[in-house]
């Protein structure tokens, strides 16, 4: 028998197969197709403090291998999250969550970060650090090293639980990023989150999307976020959780044999809810295919 059981800065997953945020809502949809509790853990819909409706409509443009999402945040907020559901998903999910949090200033990231960790079902909290600063210029967080930094801070110093900042690759050094949110206290990374893309209705003559650009995610982007996790995990001495493009589980051991602790299913899930599952069910016979016998042992094996 193999072992697909993975640690995340002391929290044992029985696999690595993480459902992403914004992908999975708070899985009420997918109880339909599987029992939850087989996944390793599950990142639910980004929270913001107060409730979003998120972007105009159309916000969701097709591509070739992939999709872009312009979908703006949409929560019901702060509150409303940790009064309803969170003990919703507590039904129906019995193993730790990660909680993913969104702010427009270190306050506001400060804040979810601090609610949540005083959630019993949740293991750990990502906190997306691809938001615009409202108060510098609407520039994110995560494309500075220097305010990746002090988001990373201000959130470490409100929290006891792992704190996971998640990268966006919009960047043109994202190991100067990982290394600077190691450096505030960060004790792991997720990346990458979506790459930035357009597309335009020739017909029409205008974008696709009402917001213009959006979110590029899907099986395209894979080599692009293997390349970064591989980067960003030989920087630094903190778990990474590998995202962007997976839908099989050949991927998966591609992306931990590039760094990653676990992995998390992004845009697959919207196209197939089975993916989850499925891969959980393919990767022992993988790794006894591949002669691998303890997941953990790859992890980043590639020099």
């Amino acid at each position: 028998m193999v072992d697909t059981k993975v640690t995340l800065s002391g929290l044992v997953l029985d696999n690595p197969i993480i459902p992403a945020s914004g992908t999975f809502g708070y899985g009420k949809e997918y109880t339909e197709f599987y029992d939850l509790n087989i996944l390793g853990s599950i990142s639910f819909k980004g929270t913001t403090v107060e409730a979003r409706f998120g972007n105009p409509q159309p916000r969701i443009a097709e591509c070739s291998q992939g999709m872009i999402n312009s979908v703006g945040l949409q929560n019901p907020g702060l509150e409303a999250v940790i009064a309803k559901e969170l003990p919703e998903l507590a039904q129906i999910y019995q193993k730790p969550v990660i909680a993913n949090v969104s702010g427009f200033s270190i306050d506001e990231y400060a804040a979810c970060a601090k609610a949540m960790d005083q959630q019993e079902q949740v293991g750990i909290i990502e906190v997306n650090v691809s938001c615009p600063n409202v108060h510098d210029g609407g520039m994110a967080f995560g494309v500075l090293p220097e305010s990746a930094a002090a988001v990373t801070e201000a959130v470490k110093k409100v929290t006891t639980k792992p704190v996971y900042i998640k990268l966006s690759p919009n960047v043109t050094d994202i190991v100067s990023i990982a290394k600077a949110c190691e450096s505030a206290g960060a004790d792991g990374l997720s990346l990458i989150n979506t790459l930035l893309g357009m597309r335009i209705d020739i017909k029409k003559r205008q974008p696709v999307i009402a917001n213009k650009m959006g979110g590029f995610s899907g099986p395209a982007i894979f080599p692009v976020a293997v390349r970064m996790v591989y980067q960003a995990a030989k920087a630094v001495n903190i778990p990474v959780i590998g995202m962007g493009g997976i839908s099989t589980a050949q991927d998966v051991i591609e992306m931990m044999m590039a760094g990653a602790s676990a992995v998390q299913i992004g845009a697959a899930n919207l196209v197939n809810p089975y993916v989850c599952k499925e891969i959980i069910e393919e990767l022992p016979h993988l790794m006894e295919k591949l002669g691998i016998q303890r997941l953990e042992d790859i992890i980043g094996i590639v020099e």
